[in-house]
């Protein structure tokens, strides 16, 4: 698969780069940010995937989030793809900022006319991190997942469902629970057709009363004054979850802060570094290394 270099930059010693490339599962070109911390001359880097929200591009985290010097620091890589398909083929709701273009909700759609494109929880699960790791320095056996809004209800639905893939998750004000809230019921309806049982494979809550979660503790911030917490936020809903499965979740109440980047930026370090220090356990030791 080809990829088209868009845009790279020098940054902390590494590169934030912007890729494109026609996607099978999508049937559309699609957009990624990557960047690569210093660290890659030396050898495969772990890396993590995040996922934005509604109205997102690649573009809002690699400018707005702060991430690259800690990023850079800790030697990982950050992988940011768009949220939906985009092209003139595709299918949008023009009158909608929270379905079709920009509001993928990361599902594979199975009701017309979304089916064919919306396919962004396959392309996110199978297509990219394989082109990822083909084309550039980094290692899949280390690799963690985390988002925001939207993008953080994806990051646990992705990480729940595919634990040998993503080996940590983290979120910021996450969609907690879209089956019990205005825009997950939507999008859920929209993509999927209003049998609900189906909807269950894409909500965070129900796929933790069903599947629990080994790996280390679910870690979720969240603004005290976010203007979507009591109505589409709901994270008092995935902490009942947690604690009746028995799953470790350290939720972060932030008193004072909003829904917005500013917020994302405050507490971006500490995310990374909770990232870094998991994925560490999962280090190729010296020996086996040396065996291969």
């Amino acid at each position: 698969m080809t990829l088209t270099t868009v845009s790279q930059n020098q940054c902390f010693g590494g590169v934030q780069g912007v890729y494109s490339h026609a996607s099978p599962e999508t049937g559309c070109t699609m957009r990624f940010g990557l960047f690569l911390p210093p660290q890659v001359k030396d050898g495969l880097v772990p890396v993590l995937y995040w996922l934005s929200g509604l109205t997102c591009t690649e573009e809002n985290f690699i400018v707005k989030a702060g991430a690259q010097r800690v990023a850079a620091e800790l030697g990982i890589a950050i992988v940011a793809p768009d949220t939906s398909p985009r092209g003139d083929d595709v299918p949008d709701d023009a009158a909608s900022y929270d379905f079709g273009k920009g509001a993928g909700f990361y599902v594979d759609a199975t009701q017309e006319p979304w089916r064919k494109h919306y396919r962004m929880y396959s392309y996110l699960t199978e297509e990219l991190p394989w082109l990822v790791a083909a084309n550039f320095a980094v290692d899949p056996a280390r690799a963690g997942i985390f988002g925001h809004s939207m993008g953080g209800h994806g990051a646990l639905v992705l990480a729940l469902r595919n634990p040998q893939r993503f080996k940590s998750v983290s979120a910021f004000a996450p969609i907690s629970s879209p089956m019990r809230c205005p825009w997950g019921e939507k999008a859920l309806a929209g993509y999927l057709g209003e049998d609900r049982d189906a909807w269950r494979q894409y909500d965070a809550t129900a796929l933790i009363e069903s599947r629990g979660w080994k790996w280390p503790p679910l870690l979720v911030d969240q603004g005290t004054k976010d203007q979507f917490l009591d109505t589409q936020l709901k994270p008092e809903l995935l902490y009942e979850a947690c604690t009746k499965a028995g799953v470790p979740l350290e939720l972060r109440l932030r008193e004072g802060y909003d829904h917005s980047y500013f917020f994302i930026a405050s507490f971006m370090e500490e995310h990374l570094r909770f990232h870094a220090r998991h994925l560490a356990a999962h280090q190729p030791s010296v020996e086996g290394a040396l065996q291969q």
